[in-house]
């Protein structure tokens, strides 16, 4: 065995470990989509409160019914108390694991996030129990923060605040204004608010903030419409070309849209070491080890800390990170496949004039029922828990312009091209070597979820990986593959977007 293979199997080995440990890792880290759905209750709660005077009353009520539903406050008041719930068995769990362990510093950092994440729970589930009238329940909820070790603090006084205007008789305790101000947000402010105003008998002060939530209302009922129409037509869109698809592998057999090009392998004149060291050494070692090593030690002479700046700072980052990252990769790929120059016919193939589009654009929506379907699924399996990529959190908090334009640049753009030259350009056609061209877009498609270090997000991943893999093999095109990619972030960015505009 030659010194490189040597080299080259540790790292293979390293590699792996790396990814498993990360994998296991991300089981205790919570999903972004549990939060992306509380965010869009949140966006309910607001358009529930619209009450337009130019519009058919009956007109109105059916539109509302299908956007919100019947009873806004009953399905908040239940997504509400699903997340605790799933915070309280996490909290239990996290808790059982110090008591087995010991003390260890990570394990103490979740516990106390999620005792704060459900003492937030338990002041908005009582908001909304309030709201509907059911004030026994209401009271209990914020007596969960009045009788614990926050008593004192400024969550535990809030809720104070809370059960003394609710009561019966009301009591209106001092600071009260600036202590609902300071620790709600969002529709749970306005609802606490009004109540206090009530009390006080401010009637001004009152109609103002009625018409400052109609104004947000309104905007809430526009962007529900974006986040859950826009899809939704996606969706039926989709299924229908699914369905056409079908219909038409049928009648036409092999000749087939979905069986185009199914059998045809590309020549591969390397072997399975160049596809290792393209990955274990582009994608590992150069975007794993030595780039974030690089970094640590450039924060850490200049005593630069991202994390600890505004959104744009950390988009910034974020986004020079990932074009280090990306070109580390392509020069190791580059450098790896040298001296098989000039490469066989069909590799790495750009090309404007070919049907790219129509390939791509198709296969987004033919991703969105298949990628939805297991994703319902997955929720159900990993309940909340599992991880999500780093930059989505920061997205859904951010509405900085300038940042968001970073973001996309790194998710919609640098992303798709960066991935899909990796994976779909590289990848996929080297393990036709060694497989059939479905089982190449089944082993890539499972390699680029896995490359993603969330283990909660390796089927859905997966999935979106053999579609963008499908596209790629019947078109031949990478232009279509990247398209779809693009469409796939752009649309998860804008969704981040709308909710967390909506949040506060």
């Amino acid at each position: 065995m030659t010194i490189k293979r040597l080299i080259l199997s540790i790292l293979t080995v390293v590699a792996i470990s790396f990814i498993g440990f990360s994998l296991f890792s991300s089981v205790t880290q919570p999903q972004i989509q549990s939060r992306l759905e509380l965010y869009q209750t949140n966006l309910l709660l607001h358009a529930a409160e619209w009450q337009p005077e130019d519009l058919d009353s009956k007109n109105f009520t059916l539109a509302s019914e299908a956007l919100i539903g019947n009873d806004s406050y009953e399905a908040g008041l239940i997504q509400y108390k699903n997340a605790r719930q799933s915070a309280q068995q996490q909290l239990e769990k996290q808790t059982l694991e110090v008591e087995n362990l010991g003390e260890v510093q990570q394990l103490d950092r979740n516990i106390s996030q999620l005792i704060s994440l459900i003492n937030e729970f338990d002041i908005n589930i009582g908001i909304l129990q309030a709201q509907k009238n059911q004030i026994d329940e209401a009271r209990q909820s914020w007596e969960n923060l009045t009788e614990s070790e926050i008593e004192n603090l400024s969550l535990g006084e809030t809720a104070k605040v809370l059960s003394e205007i609710w009561n019966n008789p009301a009591k209106i305790l001092p600071d009260a204004e600036a202590l609902i101000q300071k620790n709600l947000d969002g529709w749970f402010r306005y609802r606490a608010l009004k109540q206090l105003y009530k009390l006080q008998e401010r009637q001004e002060v009152l109609a103002q903030l009625e018409i400052q939530e109609q104004e947000i209302a309104q905007q809430a009922v526009l962007k529900l419409a974006i986040v859950a129409g826009l899809p939704g037509m996606g969706l039926v869109f989709g299924v229908g070309l699914l369905i056409f698809l079908g219909v038409q592998w049928l009648i036409s057999g092999k000749e087939s849209l979905l069986l185009k090009n199914a059998n045809l392998p590309w020549e591969v004149t390397w072997d399975g070491e160049t596809i290792l060291q393209v990955f274990v050494v582009g994608f590992f070692l150069v975007g794993q080890i030595l780039i974030p090593l690089g970094l640590e030690i450039f924060k850490g002479f200049t005593n630069w800390q991202p994390a600890m700046m505004g959104v744009r700072v950390q988009a910034g980052y974020i986004l020079g990170s990932y074009i280090l990252f990306s070109l580390g990769g392509l020069l190791v790929l580059y450098f790896s496949l040298k001296s098989f120059f000039p490469l066989p016919k069909g590799w790495f193939k750009f090309d404007l004039r070919d049907g790219w589009f129509f390939w791509g654009l198709g296969g987004y929506f033919v991703a969105l029922p298949m990628v939805i379907l297991i994703s319902l699924i997955n929720q159900q399996l990993w309940q909340g828990q599992g991880g999500s990529n780093p930059i989505l959190p920061i997205a859904l908090k951010g509405q900085d312009g300038l940042a968001l334009a970073m973001f996309y640049v790194t998710a919609s753009i640098a992303a798709p091209v960066f991935e899909e030259i990796m994976f779909r350009g590289f990848l996929l056609p080297s393990l036709t070597k060694y497989m059939s061209v479905w089982g190449a877009i089944v082993a890539s498609g499972f390699l680029f979820a896995i490359a993603h270090l969330n283990i909660s997000e390796v089927l859905p991943l997966a999935v979106l990986g053999m579609i963008l893999g499908v596209v790629y093999t019947r078109s031949r095109n990478l232009l279509s593959s990247m398209l779809l990619h693009s469409l796939w972030n752009s649309g998860t960015l804008l969704s981040l977007y709308i909710l967390g505009s909506g949040a506060s």
